[in-house]
């Protein structure tokens, strides 16, 4: 049986879906399955090892000129890609108009979330076959059961499995993964609160690493590191090369992002700070996860600024209200045994006060 999925972006979402790939791959013999996704984000499909073939669909160029960049060379090139093959079955795994677009040009039988359920409802004119999975729980076991619709498979059983086939970087010395790095002002955490985390980390014998994208991103990490000689900053790569170093790292503490998404797939220890975003829908989906969220009133705001704190350009009250040492414990609640052993000796107690 041959399967096309059309999850196009973000990093995340693409993220939460290979639970799904990882069922259906289990659960259904003899499957062959491609991807079209985001150009972007071609190296983070390949680290599945189901994904025969990936087609890569230049998004942000089709939507900044959608006439033109159709009938030029590079969208005649993504149809008929799109058309290579006929499928058995091809499942929009996104239920927004882009993706249905896109999935509407390729040769089989399409599936998709049904009215109601689909982000966008218009979508689901698209489909051939519409599935109503309610949006009440977490997005990723959503898609699984997307795929087990239309695949016909019970989810019973099935341990929460990405897949992912990627080794860790080997590393001279156990380092902290510290992913600051987010599209939203209120989704930040200070950098006053990353500081006094690797000072913790510091005296329990792990280095702190970092990403940084961009010149907002590169700013913050250099005042992180201020005086800090045990923190890096990782150059920038594509994805597939960023994942072994997040797969290496002893424990990850992350803001909402894809890359905190990543390592929660990947089985790495990892704390996630919450705010504004609902975790019940969006949160950390893995096997070694705990999350810190707000008990204010006002989240999940599910906003990009803060009505408490308008005037606040990073860290917002809701996200300064998670201590440095929180999410500490939270790595050592999760195994990670530097901070395990940190926690028992009393010593992070110190820093932290």
């Amino acid at each position: 049986m041959k399967l096309l999925i059309i999850k196009l972006s973000s990093l995340g979402d693409v993220v939460h879906t290979f639970p799904a790939l990882t069922d259906a791959m289990g659960r259904v013999p003899g499957l062959t399955v491609d991807w079209a996704v985001e150009e972007a984000l071609v190296p983070l499909v390949r680290l599945h090892p189901a994904v025969r073939r990936v087609i890569p669909v230049p998004l942000r160029r089709l939507r900044k000129r959608p006439f033109s960049a159709w009938q030029s060379e590079e969208g005649r090139a993504l149809r008929a890609a799109l058309r290579e093959e006929r499928y058995d079955l091809v499942i929009d795994a996104q239920g927004l108009m882009k993706s249905a677009m896109i999935a509407a040009f390729a040769r089989g039988r399409r599936h998709g979330f049904g009215w109601g359920s689909a982000r966008e409802g218009l979508a689901t004119l698209f489909y051939g076959a519409r599935h109503v999975i309610p949006e009440t729980e977490h997005m990723a076991l959503r898609i699984r059961r997307l795929f087990a619709a239309v695949l016909g498979y019970s989810l019973e059983g099935l341990p929460v499995d990405a897949g992912l086939s990627v080794l860790p970087r080997p590393a001279a010395a156990p380092y902290l993964l510290l992913l600051h790095g987010t599209t939203w002002n209120t989704k930040t955490w200070t950098v006053e609160r990353w500081r006094e985390l690797s000072r913790i980390a510091h005296e329990a014998g792990l280095e702190s690493r970092m990403f940084a994208l961009g010149e907002r991103e590169t700013a913050r990490a250099q005042a992180i590191m201020q005086d800090m000689p045990w923190i890096s900053v990782e150059p920038p790569a594509p994805i597939d090369q960023l994942a072994p170093l997040i797969a290496g790292a002893a424990g990850v503490v992350a803001v909402d992002s894809g890359l905190g998404h990543l390592a929660a797939a990947l089985g790495v220890p990892t704390v996630g700070l919450y705010g504004p975003t609902d975790t019940r829908l969006t949160g950390l989906y893995g096997p070694r996860v705990t999350e810190l969220t707000s008990v204010r009133a006002c989240a999940p705001c599910e906003k990009g600024r803060c009505k408490v704190a308008p005037e606040t350009v990073e860290g917002p009250p809701c996200m300064v209200d998670h201590p440095a040492l929180g999410a500490w414990r939270g790595l050592a609640m999760l195994g990670m045994g530097k901070a395990d052993a940190m926690d028992k000796n009393g010593r992070a107690m110190a820093q932290g006060s």
